[in-house]
């Protein structure tokens, strides 16, 4: 049921994808569901940053990838 969502995904845009990829290879990859969507709630904002469309991102989001930061800086060393 999860992969059948992936053919919802703007694979030619990259700003869209790399963080879905990377929130898609992160959960089997860290063996937890919850730090690969950490990956990716984190790549979101910082690729689109990148890619010059940071404006189109929710401060929400900002927040939570920044609380997340923060959370594997502090908690996870």
């Amino acid at each position: 049921m999860m992969v059948n969502n992936v053919r919802k995904i703007d694979w030619s845009d990259y700003s869209e994808s790399i963080p879905a990829f990377l929130a898609m290879i992160g959960i089997p990859l860290s063996f937890s569901i919850a730090d690969g969507l950490a990956l990716g709630f984190v790549s979101y904002p910082v690729v689109k940053l990148l890619s010059g469309k940071g404006k189109n991102v929710s401060w929400v989001i900002y927040l939570v990838a920044a609380l997340l930061i923060a959370r594997y800086l502090f908690v996870k060393l």
